[in-house]
């Protein structure tokens, strides 16, 4: 399998040059050349397959043949070894768990898949791996998570401060090991900015063998067009068409979600569900991408004001505006009307959603008759323990993981929000 670079199609990667660079060296996204099509057979009998049969059949289509199929077979069955369950709320809503990993959020998929996937990549070479990814809220955890102890590789991760939840820092700022935090006196958009910057600093490439784990690597969204498929698996039978919508922040899950109907997955349409961060769905009513600073909110992950994958929308549409328009619909709430819908949910339904899965939630709210509704729950509500018990005036049970958090002391690194402070930091270790 080739991927192409989106600033230049001729900029061209095999698949370890692709996730082991992050950026191609135009600053483009990879994407892949060819998006395959599964077999019609394989999607009539999805719902008789294991979520790791799944993946590893999707995996095959979007890897080719660079990994052997042994070691393809043991990453996929390692990494998602856990479930995405469907919770039925009612006739035409379900919420599609995503937050069964170890980091109690959906970003577990990508992170531990990347892991076993550089792991294997980087087999008997000496130069360690240094994974630089900025953060919004979930990805650190994940990728922190996911990387923990691993051999040859380490983590830095930039977040801006204050814009994470406490569970949420705690997840990223006290595991040590090969892990490092730096907290960045700025917003997420700045703490990206940062992390691009570094990719292109030929002076840290000579020092420093990086790539990243952010949304932005292709190996990210392998793993997480996964559970599209799975999630369908559980309504298959009931023959009824199926709309998705999709909590977004830098949009790499809405991006896995269309690749999966590239490949054949039969969603009828997708939903974009943001905050007030609203950009892509102002660019599905306007025509016109506007990106600008974020502004921060309680669903803290979609805080994004510049969207990096938009960019591999527009590819994978041709940049056809009307052709997008017809597969994404655009949604967004702003703070009140989000703890309006988790009020809602928990209130007609008895369901905990945290401020991410309310929107989508909400969001289903437009469905046609006949369709049926799966909104992506991305993060177990605990993780926003504070806006979830205030809203809903309630105790929200916190799993062990993450209650073994609020002792333990955080340690991280304070830095401007600007490159330089980030370079020479990098430069003088």
């Amino acid at each position: 399998m080739s991927y192409y670079s989106t600033n230049n199609p001729n900029v061209r990667a095999n698949l370890k040059e692709a996730v082991m660079q992050s950026l191609a060296p135009d600053k483009g996204l990879y994407m892949p050349l060819n998006i395959g099509h599964l077999p019609r057979t394989f999607i009539d009998q999805l719902f008789t397959l294991s979520f790791e049969e799944i993946g590893f059949e999707v995996s095959k289509l979007l890897i080719g043949n660079e990994v052997p199929t042994s070691v393809l077979q043991h990453i996929v069955t390692t990494a998602i070894n856990f479930p995405a369950p469907l919770v039925f709320l009612d006739g035409d809503k379900a919420s599609l768990e995503l937050w069964h990993g170890p980091s109690l959020a959906f970003k577990d998929f990508g992170a531990r898949y990347m892991a076993a996937l550089m792991s294997w990549f980087i087999r008997g070479e000496n130069k360690p791996l240094t994974i630089l990814v900025a953060t919004s809220g979930d990805t650190g955890g994940a990728v922190a998570s996911g990387f923990l102890k691993t051999p040859g590789i380490e983590v830095i991760i930039l977040y801006p401060s204050g814009k994470v939840s406490d569970l949420q820092e705690k997840q990223l700022t006290t595991l040590g090991e090969n892990i490092t935090a730096i907290e960045v006196e700025g917003t997420f958009d700045d703490c990206q900015a940062m992390v691009k910057e570094a990719f292109a600093d030929t002076n840290l490439s000579a020092r420093y063998h990086l790539s990243s784990a952010n949304s932005i690597n292709i190996a990210r969204l392998i793993p997480q067009s996964f559970y599209y498929f799975e999630g369908y698996k559980q309504v298959q039978q009931q023959g009824r068409e199926v709309v998705f919508s999709v909590p977004s922040g830098n949009f790499g899950n809405l991006t896995a979600g269309l690749m999966a109907k590239k490949m054949g997955l039969p969603a009828k349409r997708f939903i974009a569900a943001t905050n007030i961060n609203k950009i892509v769905p102002e660019y599905l009513e306007t025509g016109v991408f506007n990106p600008r600073s974020s502004a921060a909110t309680i669903s803290n992950a979609m805080d994004v004001g510049n969207p990096s994958n938009f960019v591999r929308i527009l590819e994978l549409y041709g940049h056809d505006t009307d052709a997008i328009r017809k597969d994404i619909t655009g949604f967004w709430l702003d703070d009140q009307a989000t703890r309006s819908a988790m009020k809602e949910a928990f209130d007609k339904h008895g369901y905990i959603c945290d401020p991410h899965g309310a929107i989508a939630y909400k969001s289903l709210d437009t469905l046609k008759a006949g369709e049926q509704g799966i909104f992506l729950e991305t993060a177990h509500p605990a993780k926003f323990i504070d806006t979830v018990q205030e809203t809903l005036g309630i105790q929200v049970p916190v799993p062990e993981s993450l209650a073994i958090l609020a002792e333990r002391q955080k340690k991280a690194v304070l830095m401007p929000s600007a490159y330089p402070a980030l370079r020479d930091w990098l430069l003088s270790r």
